[in-house]
């Protein structure tokens, strides 16, 4: 068995962070108080509901610009799209290789925003969309021109997707949609809303729900306030619809099947997540270890004392084997159906997503009042991964999935 990366990818790493120096470092130090001590107050309209401000996001749009026309942010994308094709396995190493540099411009995760791009929208769009809809969309989500928001989880229904009160009926040659969703990720700069209706089937079934692409701007279609959120600025609206009329050519994928769409969604995102957690979890780790043995306490160094030793060794150790799970997850995933490797994948992203919350909680406690301080970056990184055990299936569901392989549930 080999465990050498394959031998691009450090020549391919080597060459992105001299792109980071060189165009988004620069960028970065001209507006830092979006990565200082100011940064939540900063990034946050407080104003406007709480979502980004502009100015932050206009930044990160140029930072996207300069990565696109260098050739990075679609890196993990067909070639037909622009990209070079890279695997699931280079995503991974790229990931955390990105989170492991700490917090900055090239990689911020709060806003899903880095050099290299994750587009897990385009992906649902290559595999489900028409060819019609592939010429209007692809592009267009790549070049800002169009985004698209996530409408799945509802005000009563989040884990149990299946139960969702959601509907669309037939109207004529339209749909027409009737409901609620809850924490609409990015809708308040959306196009569109992809929005998850049941069309058929009984409460529970998996079958029987459809995905449409709803214009934001569709009469009937509301976000009546965002959520204020452990971590700022947040971007999670709620939204409600109302007698909401969309065309048939609205569907992506097919009719009845539209959890097909939304499974491929999570399962790019999940994987992708689990390297970026492994890689902030590092960060956190290195930086202790770093502070604890330059800091001198009573006449000596903080790291001789085992308190200090155990807990980041014990986190060195669950370091390296999730790096060793989440790489073997995204392998496979190169290999094999996603829904073949679906519980290598959820044990991946549930134990990277708990270790870079112990290891930021580490890090604070190691560095003292300045860790716990807005002037070390260990409270941003608890805040923005933590939501990471909830979103994208909460750990519990990620476990539940692992278990259901395991022990065969719901197999003849």
């Amino acid at each position: 068995m080999d465990f050498a990366l394959p031998e691009h990818l450090p020549v391919l790493l080597a060459e992105m962070d001299a792109f980071i120096e060189a165009e988004i470092t620069p960028l970065e130090r001209e507006n830092m108080q979006y990565f200082d001590r100011r940064r939540e107050f900063a990034r946050t309209d407080l104003d406007n509901g709480g979502v980004p401000a502009r100015e932050w996001e206009d930044l990160l749009d140029e930072m996207r610009r300069r990565a696109d026309a260098a050739g990075w942010l679609r890196y993990g994308l067909p070639v037909e799209f622009g990209g070079r094709g890279g695997s699931n396995l280079d995503m991974a190493v790229i990931r955390e290789h990105l989170a492991h540099k700490g917090l900055g411009l090239h990689n911020d995760l709060q806003d899903e925003s880095s050099i290299v791009g994750n587009f897990p929208q385009v992906i649902m769009m290559s595999r489900f969309g028409t060819e019609a809809q592939k010429a209007e969309w692809v592009e267009a989500m790549l070049t800002g021109e169009r985004s698209m928001a996530f409408g799945l989880t509802e005000p009563n229904h989040g884990s149990d997707a299946t139960w969702m009160e959601t509907t669309a009926v037939r109207d004529g040659d339209d749909w027409v949609i009737n409901g609620a969703k809850r924490w609409n990720t990015g809708v308040h700069r959306a196009t569109h809303d992809l929005v998850f209706a049941r069309t058929s089937g009984s409460a529970g079934s998996a079958t029987g729900i459809t995905a449409f692409l709803v214009p934001t701007d569709t009469p009937g279609f509301t976000v009546p306030y965002y959520w204020w959120t452990f971590n700022m600025p947040s971007d999670h609206g709620e939204v409600e619809l109302s007698d909401v009329r969309v065309p048939a050519d609205a569907v992506l994928g097919e009719v009845d099947h539209g959890l097909e769409v939304g499974q491929t969604f999570l399962h790019e995102n999940r994987i992708r997540q689990a390297a970026s957690s492994l890689g902030a979890a590092q960060y956190c780790i290195d930086r202790a270890a770093q502070y604890a043995g330059d800091r001198i306490v009573f006449g000596k160094p903080l790291s001789v004392n085992q308190a200090v030793q155990w807990p980041l060794a014990e986190l060195q150790t669950e370091a390296q084997m999730v790096r060793l799970l989440v790489y073997y997850a995204a392998w496979h995933l190169d290999r094999d159906h996603h829904m073949e490797v679906s519980d290598k994948v959820s044990m991946a992203n549930y134990r990277a997503n708990r270790l870079v919350c112990e290891a930021a909680d580490r890090a604070m406690q190691i560095h003292g009042g300045v860790g716990y301080s807005r002037h070390e970056p260990f409270e941003h990184i608890y805040r923005h991964h933590r939501r990471y055990r909830i979103t994208e299936g909460a750990e519990e569901i990620q476990i539940r999935r692992v278990a259901q392989r395991m022990l065969k549930f719901g197999r003849k």
